[in-house]
């Protein structure tokens, strides 16, 4: 049985909207509006933006089989991507590009295949819970999603709503699963649906925090300023911080807003005109501390300062960094939630 648009919609999460083209299914995370943004800015983060960071398929079912057509195509960047296939909590596999390759050290660089890509999962017998990661480093087009002719399908939605905003780590690099992304654990760490504005190589972006969500969200993470720290003024990045954070905080007055510094990077000792490193730190809780709803997390430790650590062996954490960033960050956000519960 093949998935409406509609059933599909219904069972989606991370997508402010969905459209239905003569291709098949797209997802899209960014509002028209903010896409436009993105257009007037760049090529580039116009298609960053289209890619699906976040955007999650989760349905409760008695199918014993799900088959997924998709086709994919690049975003600039990395070239590798991947759906993660959950159920009930465990993987039961994966459709992606590389899982034949031997991947060196660095593997940001690969070039590999996009296009069209499918295959049918072995869901098992009875009731189970599905959920369906679909890939941060790509545009997505479900050609098809099938399930066994007259199975049920029921959509699973958390109440809550995390929103994320930040550069390319938050956008999900480099993660070779979808799943294993910070924000994507992170919101599930929190019973909660992620909803991604990540984009690689962005600064604080005012105009973009000015824009309304069609939802009101109970916990917002913001983690930018290494890029500001490389290509800006300390001035300039001030200006921009203060009115990303003043607009938030207007919009959103009762969420819990977070405001995440930079993890280290291994150029972080070098000369830039912004000046020192951990004045970006210093900067943003200079910043955040006018603002009643928000709160300062330093992670400039979360992730070991060891290249080991790092998929480009300098800036954007593998797997094993992650790991690290989430397992920190996680515990640094419910302590500071339990904080404001206590005042």
């Amino acid at each position: 049985m093949k998935l409406s648009c509609k059933q599909i919609e219904s069972i989606c999460l991370g997508a402010v909207r969905i459209e239905e083209t003569a291709n098949g299914i797209c997802f899209h995370r960014f509002t028209e509006k903010q896409e436009k943004l993105y257009e007037k800015v760049s090529a580039d983060f116009y298609k960053k933006a289209l890619t699906c960071a976040g955007v999650k398929l989760s349905f409760e079912t008695d199918s014993q089989s799900l088959f997924l057509k998709v086709n994919v195509s690049a975003a600039p960047g990395r070239k590798y991507f991947s759906f993660d296939v959950f159920v009930d909590g465990k993987i039961a596999g994966y459709l992606d590009n590389f899982s034949q390759e031997t991947l060196p050290l660095d593997y940001t660089k690969m070039q590999l295949p996009q296009g069209e890509f499918a295959k049918c999962f072995s869901l098992g017998e009875g009731t189970k819970q599905v959920s369906v990661f679909l890939p941060w480093s790509v545009a997505v087009t479900i050609n098809e999603l099938s399930v066994d002719d007259g199975a049920f399908i029921k959509p699973i939605r958390p109440k809550k709503k995390m929103l994320f905003f930040g550069d390319s780590i938050t956008h999900g690099y480099d993660a070779l699963r979808p799943s294993r992304c910070y924000t994507s654990r992170l919101a599930g760490a929190f019973g909660a649906e992620e909803i991604n504005k990540g984009i690689a190589n962005e600064q604080f972006f005012p105009p973009l925090a000015k824009t309304r969500e069609p939802f009101v969200p109970e916990y917002i993470c913001v983690a930018y300023g290494t890029n500001d720290w490389s290509r800006s003024t300390e001035d300039d990045f001030l200006e921009r911080c203060y009115a990303f954070y003043q607009a938030l905080s207007m919009n959103y007055p009762n969420a819990k807003i977070f405001a995440l510094t930079p993890i280290w990077r291994k150029d972080y000792n070098e000369p830039r005109e912004f000046g020192e490193f951990s004045r970006v730190h210093y900067d943003i809780q200079n910043v955040v501390k006018n603002f009643h709803n928000i709160t300062c997390i330093d992670g400039f430790d979360f992730v070991p300062h060891d290249e080991s650590c790092y998929a480009d062996l300098r800036l954007h954490p593998n797997m094993k960094g992650l790991d690290y960033y989430y397992e920190n960050l996680c515990e640094k956000l419910k302590n500071a939630i339990d904080v404001c519960c206590a005042n």
